[in-house]
């Protein structure tokens, strides 16, 4: 038997986002079924991923957490193998 992929919501508030020259991808998205809590995900530049454990109850929490985080760490604590940066 063929298992299907979930179906997956993304979130309009999902988009590149640049701050001092570097662009980082923010997706936040669901699943169509089943849990219908928010997950948080950045892209880098160079494609590695950083995921929130936490999950969110409305894509605008996810979005202001992605924003909160941005402001207190830095465009930077998303990049892949940065010295001091912080993964979540």
């Amino acid at each position: 038997m063929i298992e299907e992929d979930p179906e997956i919501e993304e979130s309009p508030l999902s988009g590149i986002v640049t701050r001092d020259g570097i662009s980082v991808r923010v997706e936040i998205y669901r699943l169509v079924e089943g849990d219908r809590s928010w997950t948080l995900e950045v892209i880098d530049p160079e494609g590695g991923s950083t995921v929130w454990d936490d999950r969110f109850a409305t894509d605008q929490d996810a979005y202001d957490e992605f924003y909160r985080t941005l402001e207190v760490e830095g465009i930077r604590s998303f990049l892949e193998e940065q010295p001091g940066s912080t993964k979540h």
